[in-house]
């Protein structure tokens, strides 16, 4: 007697890079639980080249938010309840996808309680921000309510292509990377804390500036501001994935709290995060097997002040940035130099 092939599951998460490559969790998890199940996954317009090659993804589906946004919701939505879904699963809190999901047609329909579409679910599950609860272990719990098992890092998959992009820059000898930039400003440690930075760093290495092309000209104004030689500004020049490689051939990455340090986690590159305003006990701290937090030593009242970033300090004085010392990353850089001769990984624990 022959068995119907298992219901399709769409994962939803049309938000930053980061929470995309956070979310790659679940498809590993759906594939070693799932095997057999197909999984299609959306996203908005710009972020599908993270999972176009991805092994355990059947169809990548993009939302255009800057172009007709309604309208190619509405799209979505037939096409949504044209695929006959078993499962949809929205990683978000917001209306537009709460709206995809609730009104999908598919006999399973899950998501966050406080999604305004949370009452037409068929399943909704608190979004817990405490307890150094990672927001790995949050979406895992979509899945599966009763998943209690080790906070697995995101993954993914650089294509051979990736690969040959990032190959003429890792044979130079060793080598740093740096992506200096953030969305938010009060995530972004500041281009004068960066040429210090920049400044103290052994000569022996070279130094690679990452970004994408919104950052090309902040790398480049931080290239003339340091002035430090075998520093080359690849912002923009580079893949998501292509620059996934670059950073796991890296002897370390300095990043701040943004889409950068989960690249490095989902490749297990050596990861040195800096958190201005905000804090890794929301949950979506670095998971790379060397990864270290650098944030401003003793108490700050105002930090930290939201869950997000925001577009200037709200104090006008953003000393959770300006009173981070260089030494706290140079101590960091010998702590992976010394990993790296020994090969004995290290990774930060977080609660469940």
């Amino acid at each position: 007697m022959s068995t119907a092939p298992p219901s399709a599951v769409l994962l939803i998460q049309t938000a930053f890079i980061g929470d995309v490559i956070l979310a790659t969790a679940l498809l590993d998890h759906l594939h070693q639980t799932e095997p057999d199940t197909p999984v299609d996954f959306l996203v908005r317009k710009g972020n599908e080249s993270l999972l176009q090659q991805h092994p355990h993804v059947r169809q990548v589906l993009v939302w255009d938010k800057k172009n007709s946004k309604y309208q190619g919701l509405w799209r979505l939505l037939q096409q949504i309840r044209a695929a006959h879904y078993g499962r949809v699963i929205t990683l978000q809190r917001f209306a537009s996808t709460g709206f995809l999901t609730a009104f999908s047609g598919a006999p399973e329909r899950i998501g966050f309680q406080k999604n305004p579409f949370a009452f037409r679910f068929t399943r909704a599950l608190p979004h817990v921000i405490e307890g150094g609860v990672h927001e790995v272990s949050r979406n895992l719990n979509l899945l599966d309510p009763e998943y209690r098992g080790p906070v697995v890092p995101p993954r993914l998959y650089p294509s051979p292509t990736d690969e040959a992009a990032a190959a003429p820059y890792t044979t130079q000898g060793p080598y740093l990377c740096i992506a200096p930039t953030s969305v938010w400003f009060t995530k972004q440690f500041p281009q004068d804390q960066w040429v210090k930075l920049l400044a103290a760093l052994p000569t022996h290495y070279r130094v690679y500036l990452l970004g994408g092309p919104p950052d090309v000209e902040a790398c480049e104004e931080l290239l003339r501001a340091s002035n430090r030689p075998n520093t080359v500004n690849l912002a923009g020049k580079l893949s998501l994935l292509a620059s996934a490689v670059l950073m796991r051939g890296a002897v370390l990455n300095y990043v701040n709290d943004s889409a950068p340090m989960h690249l490095c986690s989902a490749v297990g590159a050596p990861t040195c995060a800096v958190y201005c305003s905000t804090v890794p006990y929301f949950g979506f701290g670095p998971l790379s097997p060397f990864a270290r937090v650098v944030e401003i030593q003793g108490i700050l009242r105002c930090r930290p002040c939201g869950l997000h970033g925001y577009r200037q300090c709200p104090l006008n004085h953003f000393h959770c940035a300006y009173g981070i010392e260089t030494s706290q990353l140079l101590v960091v850089l010998a702590e992976a130099e010394l990993q790296a001769a020994s090969c004995k990984p290290q990774a930060l624990s977080y609660k469940l």
